[in-house]
């Protein structure tokens, strides 16, 4: 029963408490300390789902938030706050949810929708591409811009996209295809060019775009609904590169009998297990992973979409890899704008470098609520000073660049070249960190990781959200303990108030008409059966058989009240076995044996009683102790604010 109690406690009195604000109205206060109307609102709304409120439920509601109130604060007199264990759990709550609060839900949700808009949408898309790595010397930059702007001018003047792209693009592809790189979709290319490519309209080409590899010009060949994903299955004949004409001719006559097989009643998945190339799918009948468009080649994702009805298979096809025989499994659309949606959307994109412009936002946020302020340095020196201490030489004698002088400061706290060395040292020796960035841009990163950890170290002061909720866990955590020391351990150990409890108010505790009974409680009807068919043979041993049913059957034996027992309605007999019992919504069966009846009402004695007299005793303890703490902090209610509150 205590530990019953304690639940029922904490999920009705688990309340926040936020300190009212200067200009708020104040509800109640008991000693030294207020309680606003809002913070009540709060508390009552996050608690109570059950209609609109009224009058009484809200009075009935602020009796238990005042016990709870001054509940709490007893907890702080008895400083249990600084108790280890207390500081532990709420220190690893606050490492569990802090990660949830560390981005920026505006910007995140932004990214989302943005995502949905684009998922709607397939783009039929045309590029021009010029290498330019991030690593090419200037002459060889300049080189690529001069060239990429010749096809731009091209194009201003006139000239097709498709030739263009064959002359000057540096993708080899576009010798032969001229640019058509097939539709896309969201997340089909990497987040710069994807809104490149949803930002240019329909018929026409976008500006010269540099993204790390070089630049980039497309052209927007059409649009349409998005058509969504499929599932399919192929058979790959597959084609080596390089392969002369009579090879692909051959391959196309094998491709062509397998499907006059297929359609004479072959199976397909027989069929892809004995010719088909592709060694992912093979073994599974030919079964690939649902995808959308800009997944495959153009070629087989056109013959894929094309078939009209699932079951469809399609004529061989040739792509870059040998001729496919598709068949249409499932095609689903785009999905809804639903809460499942747009979480599996969620997921994507915080999985995705498109991320980072939700993380720079958030750290642009950061930087303003954290006051931060960055020191005008000599970039030259900064690096020459950074490589000549870590190639563990002599700091250059610079005036104005030592170990001790300021880089940045967050909240008036400064970060010193000594703390940049520390974190340079350890990028260094990570070369996913470090490999391509220049120390500067290697800076850029130690300000944005010392700003992240210095926000999360300090969340509770700019979040409200994350305050409140990690004060509501540590002031849960206290009512919990207080409740334990004060009321729940010395209700179960006070044998003596515990007696003296039950022996004046024996009124109250009385066995209602009732049977000594073993009840059964099996998976389903047939174990049922099973189990009343061996008890009615031997009923002595019904604990060794339970034992042996392997879980499928359960039993309790005691006195129980004809409520408890099922087939309540029905006349009981003792020496015999009660009706069947189905229970919704696991269809498990009970069934009692009755061993002796109890027609008339009875008194329980103590030992029967006591899980009961526990109880009522903790409510006795608690009643008593909240009369004490009221009698020490005083409550006052503003009646003409609690009438106020919105009903």
């Amino acid at each position: 029963m205590r530990s019953l109690t304690k639940k029922f406690s904490i999920a009705i009195l688990s309340f926040v408490f936020i300190t009212a604000s200067g200009n708020a109205q104040t509800l109640f206060s008991y000693g030294n300390n207020s309680v606003s109307k809002q913070d009540f609102l709060k508390a009552f709304l996050k608690n109570n789902n059950d209609g609109k409120p009224t009058e009484k439920s809200y009075k009935d509601y602020l009796e238990l938030y005042i016990r709870y109130k001054l509940k709490v604060k007893a907890a702080y007199d008895l400083k249990l706050d600084t108790l280890p264990g207390q500081k532990t759990e709420l220190r690893n709550f606050r490492n569990q949810v802090a990660d949830t609060y560390m981005n920026d839900e505006e910007s995140l949700n932004a990214l989302i929708n943005e995502a949905y808009d684009r998922s709607r949408k397939d783009i039929h898309l045309a590029h021009i591409f010029v290498a330019a790595p991030k690593n090419a010397s200037s002459t060889d930059t300049l080189k690529a811009y001069e060239k990429i702007a010749d096809a731009y001018n091209a194009l201003k003047k006139g000239k097709n996209f498709g030739e263009t792209a064959a002359i000057y693009s540096d993708d080899q592809s576009a010798k032969k295809n001229h640019g058509d790189i097939g539709w896309i979709t969201v997340f089909t290319l990497p987040y710069e060019l994807e809104t490149l490519a949803y930002s240019t309209q329909p018929m026409k080409f976008s500006k010269i775009y540099r993204s790390k590899g070089g630049y980039h010009i497309f052209e927007n060949l059409g649009e349409r609904n998005a058509i969504g994903k499929m599932k399919a299955a192929h058979i790959l004949l597959a084609i080596a590169p390089g392969a002369n004409d009579s090879v692909k001719a051959k391959t196309k006559l094998k491709a062509d009998s397998i499907y006059n097989a297929l359609m004479n009643g072959a199976s397909f998945s027989d069929l892809a297990k004995k010719y088909s190339g592709d060694n992912l799918s093979f073994q599974t009948g030919g079964e690939i992973a649902e995808f959308g468009v800009g997944k495959y080649d153009s070629a087989f994702e056109a013959t894929a979409f094309g078939l009209s009805k699932d079951g469809e298979i399609s004529k061989p096809v040739l792509s870059g890899f040998g001729y496919h025989i598709i068949k249409r499994l499932a095609k689903k659309p785009v999905p809804e704008k639903d809460k499942e949606t747009l979480a599996g959307l969620k997921q994507k994109v915080t999985t995705d470098p498109r991320v980072s412009v939700a993380i720079k936002k958030f750290l642009n946020k950061i930087f303003a609520q954290t006051n931060f302020k960055r020191s005008l340095i000599n970039e030259n020196h900064f690096s020459v000073y950074t490589d000549s201490i870590l190639q563990h030489k002599p700091g250059p004698p610079f005036a104005d660049m030592n170990d001790n002088t300021m880089l940045f400061s967050i909240n008036n706290k400064n970060y010193i070249v000594k703390q940049w060395l520390d974190y340079a040292r350890g990028a260094k020796n990570t070369p996913a960190l470090s490999a391509g960035k220049t120390n500067i841009e290697l800076l850029d990163k130690f300000i944005e990781t010392s700003s992240l950890t210095y926000y999360r170290e300090h969340l509770e002061d700019y979040n409200k959200d994350f305050a409140y909720q990690l004060n509501e866990f540590k002031e849960g955590n206290l009512l919990f303990e207080v409740m334990q020391r004060k009321i729940w351990d010395k209700a179960s150990v006070d044998s003596v108030g515990l007696k003296s409890y039950y022996n004046s108010h024996k009124e109250k505790y009385w066995w209602e008409p009732g049977a000594d009974a073993v009840l059964f409680t099996c998976s389903n009807e047939k174990a049922a059966d099973d189990v009343k068919r061996k008890l009615e043979k031997d009923f002595s041993g019904w604990r060794k058989m339970i034992d042996s049913s392997n879980g499928s059957a359960q039993a309790d034996s005691g006195r129980f009240e004809r409520a408890q027992l099922p087939m309540a309605d029905k006349k009981l007999t003792a020496g015999q076995f009660t009706s069947f019992n189905t229970n919704p919504p696991d269809n498990t069966v009970t069934f009692s044996y009755i061993i002796k009846l109890y027609n008339e009402r009875m008194p329980r004695t103590y030992l029967e009683a006591r899980g009961f007299v526990i109880n009522d005793y903790q409510t006795y303890l608690e009643d008593k102790w909240i009369a004490e703490l009221k009698e020490k902090y005083p409550v006052k209610v503003n009646e003409e604010v609690l009438k106020s509150l919105p009903k």
